[in-house]
């Protein structure tokens, strides 16, 4: 009897399943949807990451070297041509200063040999004992010699103090341009070295012009070739939300550098500020860039395509009759990622399936 009932159920789970697949294969093709191409304005852009910066900064730097005495600015600061930024106490080198000494006490003792000489020519000259070129000569020496010495006083005072006089000319750093103070790296204490032709001395701070600001950024080599100077961009601030400040192209740099593997080429572009945002210098900055626009063109959806895969051709299949379509090979142009131009192929009144996506009868069948 257990036999009986075991073989039943066998049985009917076997007509159960030739039921199941006999509605399977009396159900209806799947249905496509289709879609037609259509004009579109096609904008391929890239976008270069970078920064933000003044285009014209100055670094001062002093004229002596010495320590930081005092800063009389702070960063922010707006300043003039001429202005105070700093003073510099002169910390004299020994060996500079004795030889100095040195040349006075010398040419002290040739200065009173000649005054010497001097006044005994004077008195020879005076009672006709002598010609006047002799006496003249020795006047010569003699004005050399004091003319000497005041050149090695006023050496000696500068390697000293700073300055010959009490301008303190040289220990006063002032700002060379206008602008606003962006960065002071120094500090009251800190030792600074002059700036010389062997030597770049140290930067006491950096002025810069903030009305005139530039991106500065890079591009691949992949899409350098493509952008023009003077193109338009369009640069988005990282602290600046919901924000684009229009841009110039005006730099394309003649030589890449390499990066993590890739060519990159350094771009400039002028920014035009806008009077309700204010700007500071070193902002990370992102710039779209039109590479190529083209107005009106026949486009369809990237996602309609298909790629042949022997010859690697772009394909879509076009509506020919009920659930039929035909494979159709076209040529593309300009793409933004979304939609793609159309040369070749498809017309607009074709009807191009949609892959993977039912319609909406065939969902219904389902659903019943």
């Amino acid at each position: 009897m257990k036999k009986i009932i075991i073989f039943g159920g066998i049985a009917l789970a076997l007509i159960a399943v030739l039921i199941w697949f006999g509605k399977k294969n009396s159900a209806s093709p799947v249905k496509y949807e289709t879609e037609k191409a259509f004009k579109a304005t096609i904008v391929k852009k890239t976008v270069a990451t970078g920064k933000v910066i003044p285009l014209e900064e100055v670094e001062i730097k002093p004229q002596i070297a010495g320590i930081i005495d005092k800063i009389v600015v702070e960063e922010g600061a707006l300043v003039k041509v001429g202005d105070l930024l700093a003073t510099v106490r002169v910390v004299p080198n020994e060996q500079s200063l004795t030889s100095a000494k040195g040349r006075i006490n010398s040419i002290q003792i040739q200065l009173s040999n000649a005054k010497t000489q001097y006044n005994r020519n004077k008195n020879l000259f005076d009672k006709g004992v002598i010609s006047r070129t002799a006496f003249e000569a020795s006047e010569l020496t003699y004005n050399q010699f004091k003319n000497d010495l005041r050149n090695a006083q006023n050496d000696y005072q500068i390697i000293k103090k700073g300055s010959a006089g009490s301008s303190g000319a040289n220990t006063n750093i002032r700002a060379t341009a206008s602008g606003m103070v962006v960065e002071i790296p120094v500090k009251k204490g800190y030792q600074v070295v002059e700036t010389n032709g062997f030597n770049a001395g140290t930067t006491i701070a950096t002025i810069a012009d903030m009305t005139k600001m530039i991106f500065e950024g890079k591009v691949d080599e992949s899409e350098v070739g493509k952008l023009i100077k003077d193109s338009d961009l369009e640069v988005s601030l990282g602290a600046i939300e919901n924000k684009k400040f229009p841009a110039k192209l005006t730099f394309i740099a003649p030589k890449g550098t390499e990066e993590a593997g890739a060519v990159q080429f350094k771009i400039k572009a002028d920014v035009s500020l806008d009077d309700d945002y204010f700007i500071r210098a070193g902002y990370s900055a992102n710039a779209e860039i039109i590479l190529e626009k083209k107005d009106s063109v026949l486009s369809i959806k990237e996602a309609l395509l298909r790629f042949d895969k022997k010859s690697e051709e772009p394909y879509v299949e076009v509506k020919t009759g009920e659930d039929k379509f035909e494979k159709k090979i076209v040529k593309l142009g300009t793409s933004d990622g979304v939609n793609v131009e159309v040369l070749e192929g498809v017309t607009k009144d074709d009807d191009i399936k949609i892959w993977n996506k039912a319609s909406k009868d065939k969902e219904d069948t389902n659903n019943n």
